[in-house]
């Protein structure tokens, strides 16, 4: 009788005490004891794959079954130590008997409690067998998730550490997670240029990571590996949780955080002014139609009168078309209307005063660190003027020292001058925010086109809506939002209600702002 003989450890069990030799001298010993004759390709065939897996997923599995579809004739069984080493899944048990018995005629057994698949029993041993081994799975695979869940909940790594860590063991043999530094070097540095907001994150990959799969990229920078923390899946009836990793932190929280806005599109990035902006249609990277959403756009046309422009809606010219002058003279009038609150935009100039005068504190405490460097390398300088006296020091050598202490005292000064003209701008620049605030509406029709994109880009995180008449925005920049404590009554509130709300405006929602043409 011709056998063809199949061992299997999977690669997700523990082979202790079923090992792929072990199975073989057991198969071989029965054979020799029955006088079977050993045939196929390989004798035996070893696996080391799951038994979770059909034949097409299993690839000595699928190897024995094409030598014994192609020598059917020359085949009579095919044997294994026991069930669970051949399949631990019922219904690929009875694919595997259709296959095997019924379609090529060849047995299917194991050595250790045999089936006589010509009883009528047959179906309630194989199910009894298979269930068996995989209620054993299911227990495996039980203890398996409870143990990573526990080690995840101790804010330890249960797999292979992301890019950028190593894993390592003590000297005791425990497992923990190190810095693997070339590569977090780079890590570092891709995170880095994401915050900035300046090149794509795709981009920035090409050049710094190119190794790196575009989606595994990502999900790098969404990993909060890299900030010390790790992420437990929901686990039973417990939700997902983010908790404290004993590893260390490659990454600040500030960039992560920066980096995951970039991602979300929470950004507002300012208009590419690249090229030349019409200052008649600035607006047109701003506003929207509030019919359909889409982008207002704006054209230059030829009429009867000569050149006019207009601004009209991208999708659909019949929900807006107007006249640049009134839709730019209406925006102006719109943002004029923000009156600053007196009081919060005099408290708003003290803070900025009183950062100022920090500023200038620390600016007075480095300007005199660097005079007292001036003056030891003075010193140094006086003193090579001594031994040159004293005739230790020849003139070439009093000549080299002196020239490179003059250089030191050179570069000095001029970063005490620096950091000097600078504390003197900052009054100016304070004075000329507030004045931007005081009269935004000026600026909208007076400013350069350059300095009106932004003035839009920090004062609107969100599209405007221009319905032909009315501007609308669901927020704005939440210092102004502050200063302009009087948008208030414009925002659907009476009176007597502004007073009531205001209690509640930090600790709900803000409703939609809606300024008309006149306060």
């Amino acid at each position: 009788m011709n056998i063809i003989l199949y061992c299997r450890v999977s690669t997700d069990e523990q082979a202790d005490g079923c090992s792929l030799d072990m199975q073989e001298r057991y198969l071989r010993a029965y054979c020799d004891n029955h006088h079977y004759n050993i045939v196929g390709e390989e004798k035996p065939y070893k696996e080391d794959y799951s038994a979770k897996h059909h034949d097409l997923r299993r690839p000595k599995m699928k190897q024995l079954y094409d030598y014994c579809r192609k020598h059917r004739h020359e085949v009579d069984k095919v044997l294994f130590l026991r069930w669970d080493r051949f399949t631990r899944n019922l219904e690929f048990a009875l694919t595997y008997k259709r296959k095997f018995i019924d379609e090529l005629g060849i047995e299917i057994n194991a050595i250790e409690s045999p089936i006589d698949f010509k009883g009528t029993e047959w179906s309630m041993l194989l199910g009894m067998y298979c269930g068996a081994a995989h209620t054993e799975d299911e227990k495996i695979s039980r203890r398996t998730k409870d143990g990573i869940h526990g080690t995840l909940l101790k804010g330890k790594c249960s797999n292979k550490a992301p890019r950028g860590y190593v894993n390592k063991r003590t000297d005791k043999g425990e497992p923990y997670v190190d810095i693997d530094e070339p590569q977090a070097r780079a890590i570092r540095q891709a995170f880095q240029e994401v915050a900035k907001g300046v090149e794509a994150p795709n981009c920035i990959r090409r050049r710094l990571c190119p190794s790196i799969q575009k989606d595994a990229f990502y999900r790098m920078l969404r990993n909060v590996f890299y900030i010390g923390l790790i992420r437990v899946p929901a686990y039973k009836d417990e939700k997902e949780q983010i908790v404290k990793g004993q590893h260390q932190a490659i990454i600040d929280a500030d960039t992560f955080d920066k980096v995951q806005d970039i991602l979300s599109g929470k950004r507002k990035s300012e208009p590419k002014l690249s090229k030349a902006i019409d200052p008649d249609l600035f607006l047109r990277k701003y506003i929207v139609c509030p019919v359909c959403g889409h982008s207002i756009t704006g054209a230059t046309s030829r009429g009867k009168g000569g050149k006019y422009k207009y601004y009209n809606c991208c999708h659909d010219g019949k929900h807006l078309r107007r006249p640049a002058d009134y839709v730019n003279d209406k925006f102006a009038t719109w943002v004029g209307g923000l009156r600053p609150n007196k009081e919060v935009l005099e408290l708003y100039t003290e803070v900025l005063q009183d950062l100022r005068g920090e500023h200038k504190k620390d600016v007075q405490k480095e300007v005199e660190a660097l005079r007292k460097e001036m003056e030891k390398v003075e010193a140094l300088r006086n003193g090579a003027d001594d031994r040159l006296c004293e005739g230790m020091l020849t003139s070439e050598a009093h000549k080299r020292i002196t020239e490179r202490y003059e250089r030191q005292m050179n570069e000095l000064q001029e970063r005490i001058e620096l950091l000097q003209t600078d504390t003197k701008g900052l009054r100016e620049k304070i004075d000329y925010s507030v004045n931007i605030i005081a009269n935004l509406g000026l600026f909208m029709k007076d400013a350069p086109v350059k300095v009106k994109c932004k003035l839009l880009s920090s004062m609107f995180p969100q599209k405007i809506e221009f319905d032909g008449e009315k501007y609308r925005t669901q927020s704005y920049n939440q210092v102004l939002d502050l200063i302009f404590q009087e948008t208030n009554k414009l925002r659907g509130y009476g009176e007597k209600e502004c007073v009531k709300s205001e209690a509640n405006s930090h600790s709900v929602p803000r409703p939609r702002i809606e300024l008309g043409t006149k306060l």
